[in-house]
């Protein structure tokens, strides 16, 4: 009975069948990982893209449309409207315009005001019109939901309970004379 044991053992050992098997389970999840956390790296290259243009575009019409007075909603719509890639902007989207002293020293705050599902809703921080000649920063602040929320790259985005992560994109100007 030892001696047939032994005689399968020895059998098993010099077989090689199975080795492309073995490599393969042993890379292919590492090569998956990879694999979708270069596509979620690229998703969000795309949502801040957006986001950053949708941003640019809207205050180059505010800049140079100095006779009306914008609204925190309208700038939030316009902003919305442009970045056509974020799901939910109207819910997900949180505006900040500060003016700024250029001669002060005075700085925005570090962290910006994102909206988070799993907090209540908190008001605008800071939303203040400019006047002709005075320098300005709109900040934008997008919470996105990962499209592969559990691997990869897309499980440590998360910052929040829901998983989502946030993209801000910040631009100043001066608003021009009328």
């Amino acid at each position: 009975m030892i001696s047939r044991l032994v005689s399968i053992w020895r059998r098993f050992r010099k077989q090689e069948d199975g080795n492309a098997t073995i490599e393969f389970v042993i890379i292919f999840p590492a090569l998956l990982v990879l694999m979708l956390s270069g596509i979620e790296l690229a998703f969000v290259s795309l949502h801040h893209a957006m986001l950053e243009r949708a941003v640019d575009m809207t205050v180059r019409d505010i800049r140079l449309g100095t006779g009306k007075a914008h609204t925190h909603t309208d700038i939030k719509q316009v902003v919305c409207e442009r970045a056509g890639f974020i799901d939910d902007c109207g819910s997900n989207l949180k505006l900040e315009m500060i003016r700024l002293d250029p001669y002060g020293i005075v700085s925005i705050p570090a962290q910006p005001d994102c909206t988070d599902k799993s907090d209540e809703v908190k008001p605008v921080r800071s939303f203040v019109n400019g006047q002709s000649n005075e320098l300005m920063v709109l900040r934008a602040c997008a919470k996105i939901d990962p499209v592969f929320p559990t691997s990869g790259l897309g499980k440590k985005l998360g910052d929040n309970t829901d998983g989502q992560y946030a993209l801000t994109a910040t631009t100043v100007f001066v608003q021009e004379p009328i």
